[in-house]
């Protein structure tokens, strides 16, 4: 990896200006420039995956008179995070470790309508020539046991350089939008460690993504009977199972 060692660099100045006794070894130095042009990576990347998206909703919208999107989240996974999974999953902790071990760095959600707009974007996404899929894991047709839903893909993209074209990953999540307020609140539960009940609270939890998985299906067929009176040839139809 070409690493850029300008002197003058907020990096460089935050590094290397301290006192003799704490003074950083350049092979740490290098390391830290390499860990910065990585991270720096992972957001490009995060760009050019929304900008695919919302082209998509926009050409969706034209097409069919609506969005199918609602809205767009992302994240880069903080630094502590990648350290802790690297460890958890017995990998060393260096940069070479992130690119060629974590598949979820760059992060992007994707939250919809209905459920068969998830599918729409996902095959959609798929299609285009210079992205590769790299797995595919649909938590709609086949939730976790605690009621979990969501598509998920790993993809991998090219994200071009000043000196180079860098093949990053991706993980994308595409869900309705009950299923992102559902999720939300058992992403709470996993880190309330000393709830008493928090037993009953899961299993309640479980209950409600089944009332929140026949909602949308029911909205879906509802937005269906919708279409087909008002223009019966452009229905999209959806097979859950």
């Amino acid at each position: 990896m070409n690493i850029n060692m300008n002197p003058n660099s907020e990096l460089h100045q935050s590094i290397v200006n301290v006192p003799n006794l704490v003074q950083v070894p350049d092979p740490l130095i290098k390391q830290a420039y390499q860990f910065q042009e990585a991270m720096m990576m992972y957001p490009c990347a995060i760009r050019e995956v929304k900008t695919k998206i919302e082209v998509l909703n926009d050409e969706l919208s034209v097409r069919n008179s609506r969005n199918p999107t609602e809205m767009i989240k992302s994240r880069v996974k903080k630094p502590a995070s990648i350290v802790e999974k690297l460890k958890r999953r017995g990998h060393p902790v260096s940069v070479n470790s992130i690119v060629e071990h974590l598949d979820d760095v760059a992060g992007v959600r994707v939250i919809c309508s209905f459920v068969d707009d998830i599918y729409t974007i996902a095959e959609m996404l798929a299609r285009q020539d210079d992205v590769n899929v790299l797995m595919v894991k649909d938590y709609i047709r086949s939730p976790k046991v605690n009621g979990y839903r969501s598509y998920h893909m790993i993809i991998e993209i090219p994200v071009f350089f000043s000196d180079r074209k860098q093949k990053i990953r991706v993980e994308v999540q595409i869900r309705t939008i009950a299923m992102d307020f559902w999720a939300s609140l058992d992403h709470q539960m996993k880190y309330k460690k000393n709830l008493d009940d928090s037993g009953e609270i899961s299993e309640e939890l479980k209950e409600c993504a089944e009332v929140i998985a026949q909602t949308d299906m029911r909205m879906l067929n509802i937005r269906r009977k919708i279409e087909e009176k008002e223009c019966p040839d452009k229905l999209l139809r959806f097979d859950r199972d």
